[in-house]
């Protein structure tokens, strides 16, 4: 927790109110462990029917909340800005807290056995955070496609996919915005990846009209801007849906379950097993780290 006040605002009574519910939703996300950003408080407060869903809402949360922060009513760390982030070198007191580390980020390639191979694409930067937790955990690379891809980024991962050509199958989950290029992202991955040479299914997970349906994330009107805007409101009419409007866990079950229908469990799990038995090894030389060093030295002058 980290609620620090810098400027002593007055808020009105329905602000406070607002405020409440913001720091409840960020509690129970944070229980289940998920960080969210701005956008994905801003669609759970409309889901439940606090606020409006428009975008002059959407900025009157922005800046309630940057003032409620301000006010030391709202934790620094419960939002997160998924699109800035300070990089800098990783630095230990000594060298047994390295192979610590090591122990920490030590893994086996659990697919490397797997007749099928699996990435994970998503839209949005913003969701990436989500989308890590439960491909980290199915040791599933992943990737934010920023909207379209770029074509150099296409490309490489065409040679990416080709270099998978042994097994018996190479799939994209993609999840993406329910709007007119939201869809047309799918068939544009699957498209330039075929033009490339790379024989890949690209299966779209999210969002369908079905989970719509079924989960009822608020709407928003199709920007007719958007040159696809026709074909869509064709088919699906003048509403269309953010991918950021479901819940995480919603997000990651559904991850969860396309790719484990993809894997071999028992080969995961041995993989797995082996690997907790390395970093066994590897905790057992970190806590006899000088002993080692003594060991080595005496072989040397031996």
């Amino acid at each position: 927790m980290s609620r620090i006040q810098y400027k002593d605002i007055a808020f009105q009574g329905k602000s406070l109110e607002l405020i409440e519910r913001v720091n409840s939703i960020i509690a129970e996300y944070d229980a289940q462990g998920y960080e969210l950003t701005l956008r994905q408080v801003y669609y759970q407060l409309v889901a439940r029917g606090f606020i409006p869903n428009n975008e002059r809402s959407y900025k009157n949360l922005g800046e309630l909340i940057n003032n409620g922060r301000l006010a030391g009513f709202i934790d620094w760390y419960a939002i997160v800005d998924r699109t800035r982030n300070l990089r800098n070198n990783s630095h230990w007191d000594s060298p047994s807290e390295v192979i610590n580390s090591a122990r920490y980020s030590y893994m086996l390639d659990r697919w490397e056995d797997q007749s099928n191979y699996v990435e994970v694409w998503v839209e949005k930067d913003a969701l990436i955070g989500i989308v890590s937790q439960i491909c980290r955990k199915l040791d599933v690379p992943h990737f934010s496609c920023r909207g379209y891809t770029s074509q150099s980024e296409m490309w490489s991962a065409a040679q990416r996919f080709i270099r998978q050509s042994h097994r018996e199958s190479r799939t994209i989950i993609h999840l993406g915005d329910h709007d007119p290029s939201g869809i047309d992202m799918s068939r544009d991955i699957q498209d330039r990846l075929s033009m490339f040479g790379a024989d890949v299914f690209v299966k779209r997970v999210a969002l369908t009209m079905k989970q719509i349906k079924t989960f009822n994330p608020p709407p928003n009107p199709t920007k007719l801007s958007d040159a696809r805007a026709n074909d869509y409101i064709e088919e699906y009419g003048h509403e269309c849906w953010e991918l950021d409007a479901l819940e995480p866990k919603i997000i990651a079950n559904l991850i969860e379950s396309e790719v484990t229908a993809l894997v071999d469990m028992e080969l995961f799990r041995e993989t797995e097993r082996k690997e907790n038995k390395d970093k066994l090894d590897i905790q057992k030389i970190c806590e006899r780290y000088d002993d080692v060093v003594d060991f080595l030295d005496e072989s040397e002058e031996g």
